[in-house]
């Protein structure tokens, strides 16, 4: 019974995992269904649409009263909830504008070495062991961004910005443990307040959605809380069946569906130089996720 009782765990961590993986990686065509609402005017909706949305889950899970009484109980934390908030608004507004902008080839890439730059930041800040494996990916992952910058004499500013942003947020992360809807409520919560007044600025001004944009596109857009909570409520529900390294290692699912999105769908070019970078690349991740399963074993 017990076997047949993991077997089924198992089973509904890698369905939830794989779920979240090709919503995650579709995403890039829901940003792009969205044109021609501008990409500031989605981030600003996506985080009070976001923050309703893990309310009403919060309300269900803690107490509609309850989970405000806890936000306030350290004033302290207040400001790491901000600074977590503005920093995942940067990972998101980053990956919105490059989508729109022509640029899901490189967000790709800024995802692939999200794990590499989160793993350098636990050594630089939590002073984290770091195997041999581990160093060899990092190292690779260099060699890739090399290519791209050698190839193309420029940095590619949008993958990193995507990977520093997200390291930078689990970092700070690290320093409060809240299940994943609490953590995202309280971290848009938190800039609810300015956005609402930049909103209203925005529509004053005729620069927002009324008046402005189909209704359709309009009823499309209010999907935005629940396209952004799902994939985050589903990895939360993996992370308690599956394995880490199992867990980890689906997470490379999204970015390669986003990339043949990329390419295949959005027809963006992928040239040698890309080519070997995410070479490059796959191989300091196929370092990395050994390095895992060598630590989690």
């Amino acid at each position: 019974m017990r076997d047949n009782f993991d077997k089924n765990q198992y089973r509904l961590g890698m369905m939830s995992t794989l779920f979240c993986g090709v919503l995650w990686g579709l995403l890039p065509i829901y940003w792009d269904a969205l044109k021609p609402i501008s990409s500031f005017t989605i981030i600003i909706y996506r985080i009070v649409l976001m923050s309703i949305m893990c309310y009403i889950i919060c309300c269900f899970t803690i107490g509609p009263v309850k989970v405000f009484r806890q936000m306030f109980e350290d004033k302290k934390k207040l400001l790491v909830y901000l600074l977590a908030g503005i920093l995942i608004t940067i990972n998101w507004s980053t990956y919105i504008w490059a989508v729109n902008a022509g640029y899901v080839i490189q967000t790709c890439m800024g995802y692939f070495i999200e794990p590499l730059m989160v793993c350098i930041s636990g050594k630089i800040f939590f002073h984290e062991k770091m195997n041999n494996f581990k160093r060899a990916a990092i190292g690779f992952a260099l060699v890739g961004l090399a290519i791209m910058i050698i190839g193309y004499r420029e940095m590619p500013v949008i993958a990193l910005g995507l990977a520093l942003s997200f390291a930078s947020y689990a970092a700070i992360k690290k320093t409060y443990k809240l299940p994943v809807m609490q953590a995202l409520f309280y971290e848009t919560a938190i800039l609810v307040p300015i956005v609402l007044i930049i909103i209203c600025y925005t529509e004053l001004a005729g620069h927002g959605l009324a008046g402005n944009i189909e209704t359709k596109k309009i009823i499309l857009m209010s999907l935005c809380g629940i396209l952004t909570a799902a994939p985050m409520g589903l990895f939360s529900f993996a992370a308690s069946k599956l394995p880490l390294v199992t867990l980890g290692l689906t997470e490379y699912l999204s970015p390669s569906i986003s990339l043949l999105l990329g390419i295949y769908y959005f027809r963006e070019p992928f040239d040698v130089i890309q080519f070997s970078a995410f070479v490059s690349i796959w191989i300091g991740l196929a370092f990395f996720s050994y390095g895992e399963y060598k630590d989690y074993r």
